[in-house]
């Protein structure tokens, strides 16, 4: 079954091509270019693979939390072109996309405002829902938990950014894939209307 995954919710644009397994992909770093590079990126991948685009039988995208711009590109080309051509559609959240399968993980993105959008993930399921948290007590959390992997945005806790091979892990992520039933329906989670990012700091 060939599957399309596009992720452009944060710093890289994150296309993969699955069948039965990991077929080839890219990870581009174009922050705010993603909409310039990622329908030339994914011709390049189909032509390289000899896919056709009438082929597809699913797209995956990130849904958010992430860039407002950058998580609406990928999930607008998603809704047209599994539109157009009838396939499925399914979703997984760009910071489970972040953390892979890991052992345990905590994925870290910048929401800007001293605030970071936050994951907690153990072997790709989610230990509890994504959610905005203030640097300060990320650092907390992080400080109090210090066999858990920090992936993403590590610099915000003092620790390196790690960011793994996103267009593999769709792939790794397969069983957390959540399908479309409505595409009429499908809507960003930007999380930013949640009460943890309108709270001043």
């Amino acid at each position: 079954m060939k599957i399309v995954g596009m992720d452009t919710s944060y710093q890289y644009l994150n296309i993969a091509l699955l069948d039965e397994g990991y077929v080839d992909g890219c990870m581009v770093s174009c922050f705010k270019q993603q909409s310039e590079w990622m329908i030339p990126k994914w011709k390049e991948l189909m032509d390289r693979n000899g896919w056709n685009p009438k082929e597809i039988d699913g797209i995956v995208v990130t849904q958010g939390p992430g860039s407002y711009t950058g998580v609406r590109i990928a999930m607008t080309v998603a809704k047209m072109v599994a539109s157009s051509i009838g396939c499925k559609l399914y979703t997984v959240s760009s910071l489970q996309l972040l953390a892979g399968n890991c052992d345990h993980a905590i994925a870290v993105m910048d929401a800007r405002g001293k605030r970071a959008y936050v994951g907690e993930y153990k072997n790709g399921k989610a230990m509890k829902e994504d959610c905005i948290l203030t640097l300060e007590e990320l650092l907390a959390y992080v400080n109090a938990n210090p066999d858990v992997t920090v992936v993403g945005d590590g610099h915000l806790v003092g620790k390196e950014d790690v960011f793994g091979n996103m267009p593999k892990q769709f792939d790794l992520l397969r069983s957390e894939w959540k399908e479309v039933t409505d595409i009429d329906d499908l809507c960003p989670k930007y999380l930013k209307d949640n009460d943890e990012y309108l709270v001043n700091v």
